[in-house]
């Protein structure tokens, strides 16, 4: 075996020097250090190491090629895709993205693709990061029971999509068929306290975005464009509440970020930080000090920054409404202690109006409607409506915004009367309401629910972060809503 590995990297040496004939300086040297990535002296052999989102594998810290054995198995699978809504996903290794693979430059791969017997389809992949046909799609053409094996040598570092490309690529690939492999230089990465792995991607289902149950793939919208999900790591709150992120302040963290489309650019954005590096697509090129930088679908990007302020940090698609109604968001979770000079937080907070206040509406809210049958299924239902319509302002755990958005955990303004809470949620609220001994005055939209979820998400919310547990009925809310519109807004504290 040993030989013949000698041989190929010589062949490969041969081929590329000869490519490099005639070309300027940089194609020579490109060349000049795949050669050296190929003729290395290789050693030993080892089993990749491979994680789910966000985890990453270990940095390398051989100095050396090896054989690496990459075994990953595609499985047909019914997981959650949003609350209440399942998606059957095709995947690779059991989760959407598919496993993260990190090998080094110069490295000759055996890779093992398995289809599970109880796949329906044939699979195969193609790995951005391997020069040959298709990627190596052309060799592992998988009916399900089967597995099929290829080689490749790692000639090019860089951070590298996956993704299954048999007919119809673009179904296969919307159904969760992608991941990143990490092909590490030489050298290494410079060293960093925290890596995550992050992938975004958009799905297309027969329902609108929420709409429950096991919802199946719709090809119209797909080739129209038209996603009802676009979401980080596979489903809507992959990333976010109990699965965000956690970092210290003074760590320096890395993101390997990519986009398995299949048709949406991503403009990948943390609300609060700049990057300060980024490996540009994924490449060699480093941008300094970037704000938001655009991962094409099919690409990736690294992305590193160093918290210095503790808080909650937010990862977007900054084509804002992906974030917000469609699921692309995430967080990370900083703990450490506070940096004034750097950041304040609020010091005053002034009334200011100088054209008035006006309750505002939030279209699509009607849409939301889904029927109960005990209060258990009113709960689960209400929590629906409530990742989806609320928790941007009121949080994942109903701490609320300091001085923007009151509490509704705890909340003695809720647990106090509970036709005022639900004529708060069908009529809105504008003026100075006391929550918890403080008091806000931000404008509650106009929501526009329907009663039974008005009934779910009020619910949900008393029964949970220690509020009275009480079950709102839609013959309460209907009885709300037939008294009409609440006296001023003001008066209701």
């Amino acid at each position: 075996m040993k030989k013949n590995l000698t041989i190929i990297a010589l062949a490969t040496a041969s081929v590329l020097m000869l490519a490099g004939c005639g070309s300027d300086r940089k194609l020579n040297s490109v060349s000049s250090a795949k050669v050296e990535a190929v003729t290395e002296t290789m050693q030993g052999e080892e089993i990749a190491v491979l994680t789910d989102a966000p985890n990453v594998p270990p940095p390398i810290t051989r100095n050396h090629p090896t054989k690496v054995i990459v075994n990953l198995e595609v499985r047909e699978l019914v997981k959650r895709l949003a609350d209440g809504v399942d998606y059957t996903f095709w995947t690779f290794g059991g989760s959407v993205p598919g496993k993260f693979i990190r090998i080094r430059e110069g490295d000759y791969v055996e890779f093992h693709l398995a289809n599970h017997p109880d796949s329906k389809m044939p699979h195969n992949i193609d790995l951005h990061a391997v020069t040959g046909p298709g990627g190596g799609a052309a060799s592992s053409f998988t009916a399900p029971g089967h597995e099929s094996v290829f080689s490749f040598t790692a000639l090019n570092p860089g951070i590298f999509v996956y993704h299954c490309a048999t007919a119809p690529v673009g179904m296969h690939i919307a159904n969760g068929m992608y991941g990143l492999i990490l092909v590490e230089p030489r050298e290494g990465l410079p060293s960093v306290d925290r890596e995550l792995y992050v992938m975004q991607s958009e799905f297309y289902t027969k329902g609108a975005y929420g709409e429950g149950g096991l919802q199946p793939f719709d090809m119209d919208k797909a080739l129209r464009e038209e996603a009802d999900y676009v979401v980080f790591n596979g489903s809507v709150g992959a990333m976010t509440g109990d699965n965000a992120a956690s970092a210290k302040v003074g760590e320096t963290v890395r993101l390997f970020v990519g986009n398995g489309g299949p048709n949406l650019v991503s403009s990948f954005h943390v609300i609060g930080e700049i990057f300060d590096k980024v490996y540009v697509e994924g490449g060699s090129f480093v941008n300094e000090n970037v704000q938001t930088t655009m991962v094409p679908a099919g690409g990736a990007a690294m992305v590193q920054f160093k918290l210095d302020v503790p808080g909650t940090y937010i990862l977007v698609d900054h084509s804002i409404f992906r974030a917000f109604n469609k699921g692309a968001i995430g967080m990370i979770k900083v703990d450490g202690p506070e940096a004034e000079l750097l950041y304040s937080g609020k010091t005053d907070d002034r009334i200011y109006q100088p054209e008035g206040s006006a309750v505002q509406t939030i279209p699509g809210a009607s849409k939301l409607q889904a029927l109960a049958q005990n209060k258990d299924e009113r709960i689960k239902l209400g929590q629906v409506v409530y990742n989806q319509v609320c928790i941007a302002c009121h949080q994942a755990e109903g701490q609320g915004i300091p001085h923007a958005f009151p509490p509704l955990a705890k909340s003695d303004y809720l647990n106090a009367d509970v036709n005022r809470a639900i004529s708060t949620v069908l009529h809105g609220l504008t003026g100075k309401v006391t929550v918890n001994g403080a008091t806000f005055e931000s404008i509650m939209p106009l929501l526009g629910l329907p009663d039974e979820s008005v009934a779910n998400v009020l619910t949900y919310v008393y029964n949970q972060w220690d509020n009275n547990g009480t079950e709102v009925t839609p013959d309460m809310v209907k009885g709300v809503r037939e008294a009409g519109s609440p006296p001023a807004q003001g008066s209701l504290h």
